[in-house]
């Protein structure tokens, strides 16, 4: 029986993790922390402000905000638990920070943009795409208030992407409003829309000389994302020592 402790476990994802643990034989809940509330009610569960709460576990999940989970990720780490991120808006940057600080270590940290099998499909689409046009933009949209942009996913595309590519960065023009066109991620347009009713969508953009095509991903409910959180608490203990990225490393593709 795998213990896991939930990190943020008062928002949605959080409360998806408890409900998808419980669904399961394998998996239990070891302890839930969301910061900044005590003997908080989430599901029948009692959440406590005290990372404490955390102690013993054999897996962390952690689904705060980025700068929160700065915070906690050390916590985590330095307990000798695997540590799971579902934290989105996790940068390049971070993501180097922490194989810096997991140098040496036995345990694991794995880093998911995305939950979704269907967008770890997406993604590897959009690699497999990116070599064979001299353009591409990547267009996502999110529920408005989401509070990172561009998501993890977009980040995590556009990384992959990048590696990928044989083009470098196409003219686009010049922007008579300052972002008009968008952000720019290793050389990848990136564009943010966050809107009311809306959940997580993202479509890449290709083009080239009288051909382009788009590579889009709708996420409808939620619940999409609970086989990938169960399948990345389940496998964690199997990769290698250190840092990962992508839940796409568990389906080998």
């Amino acid at each position: 029986m795998i213990r896991v402790g939930i990190s943020g476990a008062n928002g949605t994802m959080g409360r998806l993790t408890i409900g998808a643990i419980e669904a399961v034989d394998d998996l239990t809940i070891g302890g839930l922390y969301a910061p900044g509330r005590d003997d908080q009610d989430v599901l029948g569960y009692s959440a406590s402000g005290d990372p404490a709460a955390l102690s013993g576990c054999d897996v962390v999940i952690e689904l705060t905000n980025p700068s929160a989970a700065d915070e906690n990720v050390p916590r985590w780490r330095e307990s000798g638990a695997d540590v799971l991120i579902g934290t989105s808006g996790y940068t390049v940057e971070r993501v180097d920070a922490l194989r810096d600080a997991w140098s040496g270590l036995t345990s694991r940290c794995l880093v998911v943009p995305n939950f979704s099998v269907g967008a770890v499909l997406m993604m590897r689409f959009a690699e497999l795409a990116a070599p064979h046009f001299e353009s591409v933009e990547i267009v996502e949209m999110h529920h408005h208030d989401k509070p990172d942009a561009p998501s993890g996913t977009a980040l995590h595309t556009a990384s992959r992407m990048a590696a990928a590519r044989k083009h470098g960065a196409h003219n686009r023009g010049t922007e008579i409003v300052a972002g008009s066109l968008g952000g720019d991620v290793e050389g990848i347009p990136v564009h943010s829309l966050r809107h009311h009713g809306a959940k997580a969508h993202q479509e890449v953009i290709f083009g080239t000389v009288g051909q382009y095509l788009t590579v889009r991903h709708d996420t409808t409910d939620y619940a999409c994302f609970a086989p990938g959180v169960i399948l990345s608490l389940r496998e964690i203990g199997s990769l290698d020592p250190g840092v990962t990225v992508g839940l796409e490393s568990l389906f080998g593709i």
